[in-house]
């Protein structure tokens, strides 16, 4: 396991872990993953060819008993608050990917607001926002 995690690393995680929520990542959702890596500022400085290592990894932790619980501390271990933000809404971007969230990435993204020390309001804001651009007729 690893005992600590880039910005990167951590902003990877969550949305791997809101993919794997329900035991299969889809192609919408791996597709997501890597439109985000390769699109957001904060990707800029990262190597894509660690983008499959670190999903691995990831993978790898949420096998282990209390994995969820682990990814989330490490993933609040590594990033500051604004970017506890931008990891709610790469999650949600995941979640939203098939156009379907399901009940068990509802609880996820729950679990996430609370293990980030996200606010009401903010995670309110940002899933409104994020709904506001996968809306489609």
């Amino acid at each position: 396991m690893p005992t600590s995690l880039t910005h990167h690393e951590a902003l990877i995680y969550v949305m791997v872990t809101v993919a794997a929520v329900d035991r299969a990542i889809s192609d919408l959702e791996y597709a997501r993953i890597g439109e985000i890596v390769s699109t957001l500022p904060i990707f800029d400085d990262f190597d894509d060819e660690q983008l499959v290592p670190t999903t691995s990894a990831c993978g790898e932790l949420l096998g282990q008993p209390d994995g969820l619980q682990q990814v989330i501390a490490l993933v609040r271990e590594a990033l500051d608050h604004r970017l506890r933000e931008t990891a709610y809404a790469v999650a949600l971007e995941v979640a939203a990917a098939d156009l379907d969230v399901p009940d068990e990435e509802t609880r996820l993204l729950e679990i996430l607001a609370t293990g980030l020390a996200l606010d009401k309001l903010t995670t309110v804001a940002i899933e409104r926002g994020i709904r506001a651009r996968n809306t489609v007729l």
